[in-house]
């Protein structure tokens, strides 16, 4: 129960914080945009423009993630026909 509790208490202070915050600091999401802005253009201005863009290769277990779920599953409904 103490738990429900400091989520509530947490999401109200945030809510709080998050509101107020902008009110307090007018003129930090401009400050921030444009340093994003200049960081993002330098970035690109110094890659070579003979340089091919770098491919990403992702790894994604998705096999193993349907035989774990599929075993975790079957492990909990005979745990809780145990239980019973």
């Amino acid at each position: 129960m103490s738990f429900l509790w400091a989520s509530i208490v947490g999401s109200i202070l945030l809510t709080v914080v998050l509101n107020v915050g902008p009110r307090l600091f007018p003129g930090a999401a401009q400050k921030a945009e444009q340093k994003l802005h200049d960081y993002l253009v330098d970035a690109a201005d110094a890659r070579s423009p003979d340089t091919p863009p770098r491919k990403v290769q992702v790894f994604f277990p998705w096999k193993g993630m349907l035989i774990a779920s599929v075993v975790l599953t079957v492990l909990v409904n005979v745990a809780g026909l145990f239980v019973r």
